[in-house]
């Protein structure tokens, strides 16, 4: 529907949106201070001028009303290029315009301000606290925010690239694995896939697991290389320049593999603090504090060892549920009040990641603006 304005400069238009692509284009605007109008009109421009194969397709199930001005005659004009795009429907013609719009407009924040790729390292040798979810979850929300991100499923188990229906890479062919002791005949960017997703715009890379990471404390044991535990840095060094974040989900052990992803992730020379560092997703109950102790230890170990500046960046919280009684309560208010540490978010033992696991996506694909979704952008927000 068009209604015109009084003035006549602008006519009201009234279509429908995702909501949360139209959260998205509201957050965007205010943020490059920008007219939530003048952003569509710029949208459609850019939209009818491009290639219709440069322009995806974007999920408008859910849509709902949604309105905003635009110059004379710009909504007709709209309405002739979805007609000549065989039929598509005008609703979908303004989201991908939208889409185009924030595309090419970034968030100013979460820009790397030292010249050093950020590394997150989440991190428990406890298996079945969810750290494979809080590092996807946490590098969709930085990919979704404007980051060029790469994500390494560390793990051999390969829960990770299963999760986002990425292909685990073969035993017997190049691998992160073979890379990190010098065996690799190719180049490590030649095993990363990108997530084909119109809400993180091509930002968002996995390198697979292959089964061959059960190897790999054998293989750093016996390989004859200086500073084994740099492993993971050489063979990750030469991606570097293409990235802005780079998260490893970890395998649940204390092994050489975790010692190397732990080296990775210290304090670099110049490197802001904050930044780079631990993320530990624990459950509320007692057996993930005696697990804690055990990761901690190993981390002031390395630090005291090799001089190395350490940071955690903090705890999530995570499949919390307070049903589960008086342990899970009296837990939770323990990791607040631990000394020297914070909590960066409690994640609630919600469906929608499991069913984001079960269908393959990533979680703010599935349910963009879920509780679980929003709480691994407040983690993204504070580790940025």
């Amino acid at each position: 529907m068009v209604t015109p304005s009084t003035a006549g400069d602008r006519e009201k238009v009234v279509s429908k949106l995702p909501s949360w692509l139209r959260q998205d284009l509201k957050v965007r605007a205010a943020e490059l201070g920008i007219d939530i109008q003048d952003a569509v009109s710029a949208g459609i421009t850019a939209w009818r001028s491009a290639a219709p194969e440069a322009c995806p397709s974007v999920d408008t199930s859910g849509s709902s009303s949604f309105s905003t001005w635009l110059p004379p005659g710009q909504w007709e004009d709209l309405k002739d290029t979805c007609a000549k795009r065989d039929g598509l429907p005008f609703a979908q013609g303004l989201a991908q315009s939208v889409q185009m719009w924030m595309s090419t407009h970034p968030s100013p924040r979460h820009r790397p301000v030292s010249g050093v790729v950020q590394r997150k390292v989440v991190i428990n040798q406890k298996g079945g606290v969810g750290k494979t979810a809080i590092a996807a979850g946490v590098a969709q929300a930085l990919a979704e925010d404007g980051m060029r991100v790469l994500l390494i499923d560390y793990d051999p188990q390969g829960h990770l690239s299963d999760q986002l229906g990425v292909e685990q890479l073969t035993p017997g062919t190049d691998s992160l694995v073979l890379h990190m002791c010098g065996e690799a005949k190719g180049a490590l960017t030649d095993l990363i896939v990108t997530i084909d997703s119109p809400r993180f715009e091509k930002r968002l890379h996995v390198l697979p697991a292959c089964p061959d990471g059960f190897l790999l404390d054998a293989k750093i044991a016996v390989a004859r290389m200086r500073n084994k535990e740099a492993a993971l840095e050489r063979a990750l060094q030469p991606v570097e320049k293409d990235y802005d974040a780079i998260v490893i989900d970890c395998p649940p052990s204390l092994g050489m593999a975790t010692d190397a992803a732990i080296y990775y992730g210290r304090r670099r020379p110049g490197e802001a603090a904050g930044i780079s560092g631990m993320v530990i997703p624990v459950l509320a109950e007692d057996s993930s504090a005696t697990a804690y102790a055990m990761l901690a230890d190993q981390i002031e170990s390395l630090r005291e060892d090799l001089n190395l500046e350490i940071e955690y960046l903090g705890l999530v919280v995570n499949l919390y549920d307070s049903r589960r009684g008086v342990v899970a309560t009296s837990s939770l208010r323990e990791w607040r009040n631990l000394e020297d540490q914070r909590v960066l978010a409690v994640i609630n033992d919600l469906k929608e990641q499991r069913e984001a696991v079960r269908k393959h996506m990533p979680l703010l694909e599935h349910a963009p603006y879920c509780d679980q979704s929003e709480g691994m952008r407040q983690i993204a927000r504070q580790i940025s």
